[in-house]
């Protein structure tokens, strides 16, 4: 069943901790849930990939929060040096941060959180799970390293799905040995013929498919 057409992004500005990131949020009309997304590495708010899986979220009545992890000015400094893309901590706290920011907005605080990492999102997206367990209700990690959260994942309350591509055999190992680490239900999806960033034909399809009928699941109840 699908929904009448989302409403056009509102874009939002968060501020915390001296620092204001920037965000899209699209919240349609009797929204089940909310779902933020945690880009990759080198990534931003406007990942083509990300806008995809967003957008069928949307369809399925799952409100949206596409943002960027870091300000503009540590964006110009990691285009050079790449110094930020790799701080996991960093881009945990910064998570943490807005899942606080979205507790507290009148249009989201209602909502149970999902948390939808790629990449080096996935790590953030698991460490900010185990830090706000009350709040966070799932997580889907898409090509992710959930394997720079290993600190953390004994902590995760929320269910957990890593989706990883049947060609992205060194990150298969890595999900694999972060897997063993979570102590709550999850799953490891392997979409086949599917290298790291799903490029190949439907395959994007695949993961915005199993990545909806997780939320909806965990966030809804449906």
């Amino acid at each position: 069943m699908t929904h009448p057409a989302s409403p056009a992004p509102i874009e939002v500005s968060m501020t915390f901790e001296g620092i204001s990131l920037d965000g899209s949020l699209t919240v349609p009309e009797r929204a089940k849930g909310l779902v933020v997304f945690a880009h990759g590495s080198g990534s931003s708010r406007f990942s083509r990939r990300n806008r995809f899986v967003a957008e069928i979220l949307n369809e399925a009545g799952l409100a949206t929060l596409l943002f960027d992890l870091l300000t503009s000015d540590e964006e110009d400094i990691d285009l050079r040096t790449r110094e930020f893309r790799f701080d996991i901590e960093l881009l945990t706290n910064r998570l943490i941060g807005v899942i606080d920011w979205v507790s507290q907005n009148p249009k989201t605080a209602e909502f149970a959180v999902g948390l939808f990492g790629a990449s080096t999102g996935a790590s953030a997206a698991l460490g900010a799970a185990a830090a706000r367990t009350r709040k966070v209700a799932a997580v889907v990690s898409r090509g992710g390293r959930p394997d720079l959260a290993r600190r953390h994942l004994a902590k995760v309350r929320a269910p957990t799905l890593l989706i990883v591509g049947g060609e992205d055999t060194v990150v298969i190992e890595l999900n694999q040995q972060a897997a063993s680490h979570l102590q709550i239900k999850h799953r490891l999806e392997i979409v086949p013929g599917a290298t790291h960033l799903f490029e190949e034909s439907g395959k994007l399809e695949q993961v915005a498919k199993l990545t909806r009928d997780w939320f909806l699941r965990y966030l809804s109840g449906s």
